[in-house]
């Protein structure tokens, strides 16, 4: 199969902006094309939004050819954001994470050379912070991948997590941590993160687009301030769960505001 070329589009490159997964029921109604092919949804997707988180690796281990098709069908700028296995994060002592780290990192995401984007690790919202067990998960986590650079992001759910402690002992590992606006979550705002990781979970089913157009607003004016000044660095925000049918609305409106083109 021949890899797609490279599409113009005047969209920050630093900026990307997708939704969790491409295979679910309702966008089937309000997203793909009439008739779309299910096995075109994915060419279909990348080609309307810029990154996409992949949750299917949260629950089981995929092939290199699962990963090499994933590639080849979408366009050459395109990046997936990965969740790492649940087995390697929810798991009392994290300490003893190392096998379920290394089958997921050895499982063939290389396969996405270039599209590969951002790993990451979700803990469950119980999970307290225990700094030393902490610490030797992080010192875990491989920083390359058959010669791939890794670059990971932690996604943690308990307010014990809100500490300076916690984010210079993920700083002093390379980590960066999940921003969301959901209110069950801590919100922990990492300014001097190496990229910027929003998951956002506020979408509202009765409004077209999931967010009024002033929060679109504001996500796109954050967005550029993040990639702006004397060290610009990526932002990755993806539209994930709330009103889970509006995500790709979401994710279009706030790219349009980005300057993005959708493909023909």
């Amino acid at each position: 199969m021949t890899h797609p070329s490279p599409r113009p589009s005047p969209t920050p490159p630093a900026i990307r902006v997708g939704v969790g997964g491409w295979t679910y029921e309702p966008w089937r109604n309000n997203f793909f094309p009439p008739g779309l092919p299910h096995s075109r949804e994915l060419a279909w997707a990348s080609r309307q939004l810029s990154a996409i988180e992949v949750n299917g690796t949260y629950y089981g281990t995929l092939k290199p050819a699962s990963f090499k098709k994933w590639h080849d069908e979408t366009p050459a700028d395109f990046v997936f954001s990965l969740k790492a296995s649940r087995y390697a994060t929810n798991r009392r002592v994290l300490a003893e994470a190392g096998e379920s780290i290394n089958r997921f990192v050895d499982s063939g995401i290389s396969e996405l050379r270039h599209k590969l984007g951002p790993i990451v690790w979700q803990f469950m919202p119980g999970k307290v912070f225990e700094a030393g067990d902490f610490e030797a998960f992080l010192a875990l986590l491989p920083s390359h991948v058959d010669g791939l650079p890794l670059r990971h992001v932690l996604d943690v759910r308990h307010e014990s997590f809100a500490t300076p402690a916690y984010l210079a002992l993920a700083r002093r590992h390379g980590c960066v941590t999940v921003y969301t606006d959901a209110s069950q979550f801590p919100q922990i705002t990492d300014s001097q993160g190496q990229f910027a990781y929003l998951r956002l979970m506020r979408s509202q089913p009765g409004l077209p687009t999931g967010y009024p157009p002033g929060a679109l607003d504001q996500w796109a004016d954050g967005a550029r301030a993040w990639t702006g000044g004397s060290t610009p660095r990526e932002v990755f925000l993806y539209f994930i769960n709330g009103a889970k049918e509006r995500a790709p609305a979401a994710a279009m409106a706030l790219l349009a505001r980005l300057g993005f083109k959708p493909a023909a």
